[in-house]
């Protein structure tokens, strides 16, 4: 299936909408944050539940305690950035959402993919994925390019789209 530029929507341009990507990069880090406060919580309270559990069941589910972290963050990018809202928490509150660029619906599965090539990016070497962002004009992540995302402001790409659609017609 070949797939031409008019079947794509149309991207926003740092040119002529530049408000959808004031402060993008900066909002991203204090979202990291944000997120990673809220993942070392819902990791706590699992622990200890799982801690409890393993107490009651003799000492069995202490070892699906080793599987805590990574399930916490697979159910969290996915259960988060895979709704409706395209976000997570720390988002959420910086005021960015994640769209795709490849026409494509942003699912669970999407956000799934795109949480875990940011984690082997960032492990494997988080100043140049950081860099990057800086000389791309979208400002882009490595992992944004690869997986075929884009991370704009919420409330300024809701008049983007709308003024896109209105002049569609």
């Amino acid at each position: 299936m070949s797939q031409t530029f008019d079947a794509r929507p149309a991207l926003p341009d740092p040119q002529t909408a530049p408000e959808l990507f004031e402060g993008v990069l900066t909002r991203r880090v204090f979202a990291f944050i944000i997120d990673l406060i809220v993942m070392g919580m819902l990791i706590l309270a699992f622990s200890l539940v799982g801690l409890i559990a393993g107490f009651l069941t003799f000492g069995l589910a202490w070892l699906a305690l080793m599987f805590v972290v990574p399930a916490t963050i697979v159910l969290y990018y996915g259960a988060t950035l895979g709704s409706s809202r395209r976000a997570t928490l720390g988002m959420q509150m910086m005021d960015i959402v994640l769209t795709p660029t490849r026409n494509q619906p942003l699912d669970g599965w999407m956000a799934i993919i795109h949480a875990g090539v940011f984690w082997l990016t960032t492990w494997i070497s988080w100043p140049i994925s950081l860099l990057f962002a800086l000389f791309t004009p979208r400002r882009q992540m490595i992992h944004d390019l690869v997986v075929g995302t884009l991370m704009v402001r919420r409330s300024p790409m809701v008049q983007h789209w709308r003024s896109q659609a209105a002049q569609a017609y």
